[in-house]
This record gives structure tokens, sequence and C-alpha cells, in this order.
């Protein structure tokens, strides 16, 4: 006896390949572009759904603009003041429609960099 455990087992035999790698064919790098170009179910699919989600934040938008006009001739009627009606046309409601404008603008272009990531096959985060 060599002092060793009875349960040890001998390290695998190592096998070494000489012949050439196999040619793998690649998958396509950007087939979610080739199926917007060549226009089948899918493309189409990709492309409704950047516009139903430009049409969502246009909505929103149009939403938020119908509510911030509605409401100034409630508050011309409660101010009753010509000078009072005239800061709020120049000072107030002008900050919430350059707000309203901005987040559009960031929103729009979110969906387009959204969308332009999944036709490149990049996961969007």
């Amino acid at each position: 006896m060599t002092g060793e455990p009875a349960s040890r087992q001998p390290a695998p035999r190592r096998e070494v390949v000489t012949g050439e790698p196999r040619r793998v064919r690649p998958l396509p790098r950007y087939r979610a572009q080739a199926e917007i170009e060549e226009q089948t179910a899918l493309g189409d699919a990709y492309v409704r759904s950047l516009m139903r989600s430009q049409l969502r934040a246009g909505l929103t938008a149009f939403a938020l603009l119908a509510l911030v006009a509605g409401t100034l001739p409630l508050a011309f009627a409660t101010l009753r003041d010509a000078t009072a009606v005239w800061v709020v046309l120049g000072f107030a409601a002008y900050p919430l429609l350059t707000l309203l404008a901005w987040w559009y603008v960031r929103r729009a272009e979110r969906n387009e960099r959204d969308f332009a990531r999944l036709v490149k096959g990049r996961p969007v985060p």
C-alpha cells in the first residue's frame, strides 16, 4: 500500500482535436432589419409597434395640451382682472407648454432609439 485512498479516481484522458473546425453558417445579424425591408408580416408588426408607441405619446401630449388650454377660460373667469389674465397667459401657460413639448420630444426619441436597438438586434434596456 502506498498510502493513497482507495476512492481516488484516475484523471480523465485528454483528447486533442487535430482536424479543421467545421464551418458553421452564421445567423443573419440583422434579421429584424431584413424583415422590415422585405415587408414581411413580422416586419410589419415591428413598424406598427413603433407607430403605435409614437401615436400613444402624441395622443398623451395632445390630451395634456387640451387640459391646459381647456382650463385657461376657467382661470380667466375666476380671476376677472385683466392684469392677472395677462400674467397667467405670459408666465403660467408657457412653462407648462414648454414642459409638455420637452416630454414629448424625449418620449418620441426614446421610442425611436428602442426601435433602432430592436432592429439592430441589441436588447432594449
